[in-house]
C-alpha cells in the first residue's frame, strides 16, 4: 500500500514582472487604466486554488506593484484560519459556508459577499489498471461509508451491499458486488477539505439517509491528505485502490490514475466537463469565492482583483479544467458583485 504524506502545501506567492518585461499586454489591469498596486490573501479551497493562482499571476502580470498569496488548506481550514479570523481578504470555497462558518464570521465581524464562480465534478478513482469501470451510489457506501469502517478487502462489503440492495433496491444503482478478494486501498481528501465535505452530502449521506447511523461521513480508517496531488500518488500506487479527487486533478492525472464512471440510478455516467455542466453526472458541485467585505473597502487591490477574476480573465476557468457558469448564472454573479462594489 502506498503510504499518503500529511502533507500541506505551503501557500504559493510571487510578484510577476511589469506587462513591459514580460511581453504582456501594454494595459494594466483596472477600470481607471492605473496600474494597481497592493498585496491580496487568499486562502482555502485546493481545488479552487489552482484557478485562482491563475488569475492571481495574470494580474500581477499587469500590474507590477501587485503581489498575493494563494493558500490550498482546505475549504473548512481556509474559513477557520483565515476568513473568519479576518486574516485573509478572500476565501476559496468547494462548497456553500457552513451555518457555523458563517456564526464564526459574525462573531468576529466578518462581513462578505458569496461568488459563484465554477462547477467541478468529484472523480471517483482508481489505479489505471483496475478492471472496474463503473461504481454505483450503493458500491460506494458499502465500500467507502461509515458501515464499512475495519474492511480490509473489496469482498468484505459483499454482505452490506446486499443488505444495501435489498432494502434500496436500485434507487442508488446497481450493485456491482460480489466485489473482489483483494486488499482495498482507500486515499482521499481529510476533513478540512470541501472535497470532503462534498462527498459526504453528495454521495454518503444520500445513500445513508434511512440507516440510522450517525454520522453519515466517509470511514474514518482511510489514508487522508490535504493534497491532491499525494491522493493520486496513493491511488496509482495500489492496483486495488479507491478513492476521490476534484475533476481537474483526475484530467490531470489520467496516465497514472482512472476515473470510474458513476451511477446513482439512472446508469453509468463518466466525469466530463460536459456532463458537470449538464448536470448528468451526478458527483458535482458549484465552486465560490467569499470577499471580505471591509478588506475589500480598505483594501485598493481587492476590487480590481475580483473584477478582473470574473471578467477579464474568467476564461482561467476552463483554463485551468473546471466548467464554466451558463452565461445566466454568470451574469447573476457578475451582478452580485456589482452591486456590492
Amino acid at each position: 500500500m502506498a503510504v499518503i504524506g500529511l502533507l500541506v502545501l505551503g501557500a504559493c506567492s510571487g510578484t510577476s514582472p511589469s506587462p513591459t518585461e514580460s511581453g504582456g499586454a501594454s494595459e494594466p489591469a483596472g477600470s481607471t487604466g492605473e496600474t494597481i498596486e497592493g498585496f491580496v490573501s487568499i486562502h482555502g479551497s485546493s481545488t479552487v486554488e489552482p484557478i485562482t493562482s491563475k488569475v492571481a499571476e495574470d494580474f500581477a502580470d499587469l500590474n507590477s506593484g501587485f503581489d498575493y498569496e494563494v493558500g490550498d488548506e482546505g475549504t473548512g481550514d481556509g474559513f477557520a484560519n483565515f476568513f473568519c479570523t479576518g486574516d485573509s481578504d478572500i476565501s476559496d470555497a468547494s462548497r456553500k459556508i457552513k451555518d457555523e462558518e458563517a456564526a464564526a464570521c459574525a462573531d468576529a465581524g466578518v462581513e462578505y459577499t458569496e461568488l459563484q464562480i465554477a462547477y467541478d465534478g468529484l472523480s471517483v478513482i482508481t489505479a489505471i489498471d483496475n478492471e472496474m469501470t463503473c461504481v454505483s451510489f450503493l458500491d460506494l457506501y458499502a465500500l467507502l461509508g461509515p458501515e464499512s469502517e475495519g474492511f480490509q478487502k473489496w469482498s468484505d462489503a459483499n454482505g452490506l451491499a446486499a443488505e444495501l440492495e435489498a432494502q434500496l433496491g436500485t434507487e442508488f444503482g446497481e450493485s456491482h458486488a460480489p466485489y473482489p478478494d483483494a486488499e482495498l486501498t482507500i486515499a482521499g481528501p481529510g476533513e478540512e477539505s470541501g472535497t470532503f465535505d462534498s462527498f459526504n452530502e453528495l454521495v454518503i449521506a444520500k445513500v445513508g439517509a434511512d440507516r440510522g447511523v450517525d454520522p453519515l461521513v466517509v470511514r474514518p480508517d482511510y489514508s487522508s491528505s490535504s493534497n491532491d496531488n499525494d491522493i493520486v500518488t496513493g491511488i496509482a500506487g495500489s492496483a486495488s485502490s479507491l478513492g476521490w479527487v476534484g475533476l481537474h486533478f483526475a484530467e490531470q492525472n489520467a496516465d497514472t490514475i482512472k476515473a470510474l464512471e458513476v451511477d446513482k440510478g439512472d446508469g453509468c455516467v463518466a466525469p466530463t466537463s460536459e456532463t458537470v455542466g449538464d448536470g448528468t453526472y451526478p458527483i458535482s458541485r458549484p465552486l465560490f469565492l467569499y470577499v471580505n467585505n471591509a478588506k475589500a473597502a480598505s483594501n485598493a487591490a481587492v476590487v480590481p482583483f475580483v473584477d478582473f477574476y470574473l471578467n477579464d480573465d474568467y476564461g482561467a476557468v476552463t483554463d485551468e479544467g473546471y466548467v464554466a457558469l451558463p452565461d445566466d448564472a454568470l451574469a447573476e454573479t457578475r451582478s452580485t458583485w456589482e452591486a456590492a462594489y
